[in-house]
């Protein structure tokens, strides 16, 4: 099972209206289980660099099942994964990509934000992946 259009949708208005509660300018993408992008959304001002990298965040968060930031962790020099952001064309490996799960707990796709701080993009990401849960 993927992800639905709709669902993807509503991550990526949710974590817009999150952004614009913060007073912060995003780039969110929404990527499939196939890790295909499914939605995305730059808002106005958002930095062009960022675009690129809320994509590769929801699909890392999507290849590895688990949040960017956790892959972080586990990719610093002497970790078990040190260096793997250099695979599968290049990985984000600091917060802002987080899987997105199915009612039975299933990975259906993820959603990556990047366009302010890592703490910033985190909790905007945390915003799409809550408003799924709704539309189920």
């Amino acid at each position: 099972m993927s992800i639905l259009l709709e669902q993807a949708q509503a991550a990526v208005r949710a974590a817009q209206q999150k952004a614009l509660e913060m007073g912060v300018k995003m780039n969110i993408a929404v990527v499939d289980a196939g890790a295909n992008l499914t939605a995305f959304a730059r808002m106005d001002g958002a930095w062009l660099g960022s675009l690129d990298i809320s994509i590769k965040k929801a699909k890392t968060a999507r290849f590895f099942d688990m949040p960017t930031g956790e892959l972080g962790k586990i990719s610093q020099p002497g970790g078990p994964l040190f260096n793997i952001e250099h695979s599968n064309g290049g990985l984000i490996t600091f917060p802002g990509g987080i899987p997105i799960l199915d009612s039975n707990g299933r990975v259906i796709g993820a959603i990556g934000v990047s366009g302010s701080t890592v703490e910033d993009d985190h909790a905007v990401a945390q915003a799409g992946v809550a408003a799924v849960r709704d539309v189920r």
